[in-house]
């Protein structure tokens, strides 16, 4: 009697994780984007989601470098140890970065800065990153915005069609069954890319936690000036001018978002670890931008009116 070989061991079950699942389609966009696009590029502030992009996007290409650039929108009133910190990861990973000023559109009389003490340049970025997209030929712009933080980009695609003057309509989406995205566009169009779409901001710290990701320091509790203006914490930079009756006194903050320094709040916090803020962000029940971003508070459909005009 012919002995009999053993049955084959069936392979391991193996379940992705929530993190790894979302790791995983990101990875696939970047991956997608670069394979059909001519001119990709990837916005960088030195902010928490596109740090994470960033990190994510450096795993999709591993060991080759980034197959694109990054840009960042400048509007000068940036908190400085977020541009010390996008610099050094910039020179860390040899990237290319190509900088769109608010302050060279101001220079130039392309847009009017805004004066008195509640002016910000927020508004401003929309013309500075269309001339950065044209200027740079860029065809896909991957940005970091994710669907929990704001109603207006609950409504957004994955890939998002812009139109000739970056214009979006929410009307005329396009379909994303089955996870296939429809990039086809004609030439002076191009499309906005977001691979972090389905994450939360849950998801973006225990993502940092598991991964050990470095970001900038303020985004952790620390001692700073800061001023109670329109139910929020400002902190008190040299770009904020107080109003009659505001004085600004020390607390112990950490930022939850990162933007243009007059209008974007911090809140009290002793997290010090990125363990500490999922902690306190699973007791959140506001979102970081309802809660710290003055931007969007302009009217009930603000941040909506802002993306047909063109910004992120």
């Amino acid at each position: 009697m012919t002995a009999q070989s053993p049955p084959a061991s069936s392979p391991p079950n193996y379940q992705l994780t929530h993190l790894e699942a979302l790791e995983a389609e990101a990875v696939h966009i970047f991956r997608e984007v670069a394979a059909t696009f001519e001119r990709p590029v990837l916005l960088f502030s030195g902010g928490k989601d596109s740090v994470v992009m960033l990190h994510v996007a450096l795993k999709a290409f591993w060991p080759a470098p980034l197959p694109f650039a990054v840009m960042h929108v400048d509007t000068g009133h940036n908190f400085d140890e977020v541009i010390e910190f996008r610099d050094s990861v910039v020179a860390e990973h040899g990237l290319r970065l190509v900088v769109a000023s608010v302050q060279d559109d101001i220079d130039a009389g392309r847009v009017v800065d805004e004066s008195g003490p509640r002016a910000s340049r927020n508004r401003l970025q929309t013309h500075a990153l269309l001339r950065g997209i044209r200027d740079g030929r860029f065809d896909a712009v991957f940005g970091g915005a994710r669907r929990d933080e704001e109603k207006a980009r609950a409504k957004e695609r994955v890939f998002s069609f812009r139109d000739e003057f970056g214009q979006w309509d929410p009307r005329a989406q396009r379909p994303e069954l089955w996870h296939l995205y429809n990039g086809r566009h004609r030439k002076g169009e191009h499309i906005r890319v977001f691979p972090l779409s389905n994450w939360t901001e849950l998801d973006i710290w225990q993502y940092i936690a598991a991964e050990r990701i470095d970001l900038p320091s303020i985004y952790y509790a620390h001692r700073r000036p800061v001023v109670p203006r329109d139910g929020m914490l400002l902190a008190h930079t040299r770009f904020l001018t107080l109003l009659p009756g505001e004085e600004s006194y020390e607390e112990l903050v950490r930022f939850r978002t990162v933007g243009d320094a007059t209008c974007t709040g911090c809140v009290e916090s002793t997290a010090v670890t990125p363990e500490d803020v999922v902690a306190e962000v699973a007791a959140s029940r506001i979102t970081e931008r309802g809660a710290t971003r003055a931007d969007d508070r302009i009217s009930e459909a603000g941040m909506e009116d802002r993306k047909k005009e063109g910004y992120f």
